[in-house]
């Protein structure tokens, strides 16, 4: 039954996603979003931990103190700031890059899908911002990309959707 439910789970999550990037401007990023949260690494592991409320990937991760199936979506996935990073030239150490608009765009639409899906009817659109304000200071990202992030998460809780995708639409590459 947890196939099932995983299953329906994460389609309507690709789906809310998609209706949103269609909204921002980038429709093609929509559509292939989260491919891989039905390929076996991911999937299974969906099965296994599947809760309806939260990420799967927590649960792997509290029984084995890492998430596999986090590790091979971030890999694959550039809408997560956690793909951004790279080792600076000179001193060799790991350091968060600038994300491109296009897959900013398409984090935030993620992660107000992701609010949609997991908060159901009890929905608000302060949701997004207050889950990002609650982990800020554990976060390992770009200033800049955090910045605009949280600048769009704010505008949505304060002025709503239609005013931030209008917003999001007109962004174009810094």
């Amino acid at each position: 039954m947890n196939a099932i439910k995983h299953f329906i789970t994460i389609t309507k999550h690709r789906h809310k996603v998609f209706s949103h990037a269609v909204k921002a401007g980038i429709p093609f990023r929509g559509l292939i979003h989260d491919l891989s949260k039905y390929s076996p690494t991911e999937f299974i592991t969906g099965i296994k931990y599947y809760k309806g409320t939260r990420s799967p990937n927590d649960g792997e991760r509290a029984a084995y103190g890492y998430s596999k199936a986090w590790m091979h979506h971030k890999g694959r996935n550039k809408h997560h700031f956690e793909y951004w990073t790279d080792y600076e030239p000179g001193t060799k150490k790991l350091r968060p890059v600038k994300m491109p608009v296009k897959f900013l765009k398409e984090m935030f639409c993620d992660r107000v899908a992701a609010s949609k899906i997991y908060n159901k009817d009890k929905y608000t659109d302060g949701d997004s911002y207050d889950y990002y304000m609650r982990g800020k200071d554990q976060r390992y990202i770009h200033p800049e990309t955090a910045a605009m992030l949280e600048k769009l998460l704010l505008m949505l809780k304060e002025e709503g959707e239609e005013k931030t995708f209008r917003y999001l639409k007109s962004l174009k590459e810094y």
